[in-house]
């Protein structure tokens, strides 16, 4: 039975899987490589509840008790006490793999080990474990506590009771579940990204305004967020990485990856996190 649960990555994906897992009524630990990574993470935490406070849609005693429930660590030994670890740690296959290596020793037999990479193939980090059939994809989705969906990746070696432990406690968060093979982009951003792609193509051909294009998906599509401030919400440089994966792991020129969206992350202008994307947050 899953009681503890360790997110590796404090912050913005890190963070509000922290938060849902406590709101759930688990016992998390919240890790990162610094201490002021976690405790700003975890200010994000108390802001978001506090919000929910002041809205009348939570006790302050309730958002006390789901605090309360929140550890936290520097240091993946303490990954020792978790039934389950979510890593939500940047999209660098390197650095998950080494984690993994890492978590592999130091986690009990028994716990499973969940990423939440974006695209990364889980079949190849669980490659790095010698637990394979433990290790599953958990890709939630951005800002994690109002968003509804958890897409559930199933390594090659991935057990059914690794699932459905999975299953159960996404369902516990409030979270819908869809279950998809492991490929690259899974099933959300294989369909996301290509259309975010084609958007910025679309705006290097000068075919319209940054403004004109989401209006088109917004207005005409009745989508919440236009593509092009949706990748500024994402950060340019995740988009970037998730089409070269699609690219390199397809070997389909559909997948290019526009080139002015790479000249947008040479630039250093990754949207809303830097202030600065194809819009600008800095006024």
């Amino acid at each position: 039975m899953v009681q503890t649960i360790m997110v590796i990555g404090a912050g913005q994906m890190g963070g509000g899987i922290a938060q849902v897992a406590a709101q759930a009524g688990y016992n998390v630990i919240l890790n990162d490589i610094k201490d002021e990574f976690v405790q700003r993470g975890l200010g994000i935490i108390d802001k978001n509840l506090s919000r929910a406070v002041s809205k009348g849609k939570m006790e302050a005693a309730a958002k006390d008790a789901v605090l309360a429930k929140i550890k936290t660590s520097t240091s993946l030994d303490d990954a020792k006490d978790a039934d389950l670890v979510v890593e939500a740690a940047i999209e660098n296959m390197e650095l998950k793999a080494n984690i993994f290596k890492t978590l592999d020793v130091v986690c009990k037999p028994e716990a499973i080990l969940a990423t939440n990479t974006s695209s990364l193939p889980i079949t190849q980090i669980a490659a790095v474990t010698k637990r394979p059939d433990k290790v599953i994809g958990m890709h939630f989705f951005n800002p994690v506590p109002v968003m509804k969906l958890l897409e559930i990746i199933r390594g090659f070696m991935t057990s059914d009771e690794t699932y459905n432990t999975i299953a159960e406690i996404g369902l516990k968060m409030g979270k819908v579940n869809v279950e998809v093979k492991d490929s690259p982009g899974f099933g959300s951003n294989r369909i996301l990204l290509p259309m975010i792609n084609e958007a910025f193509f679309v705006l290097s051909e000068g075919l319209g305004t940054a403004e004109d294009i989401d209006n088109v998906m917004k207005f005409g599509m009745a989508h919440p967020m236009g593509p092009l401030a949706l990748a500024d919400l994402i950060g340019l440089d995740t988009c970037l990485n998730i089409m070269n994966v699609l690219y390199e792991g397809f070997k389909d020129s559909k997948y290019r990856p526009c080139p002015l969206l790479v000249k947008y992350v040479q630039s250093g202008l990754l949207g809303q996190k830097t202030g600065k994307g194809v819009y600008d947050y800095s006024k």
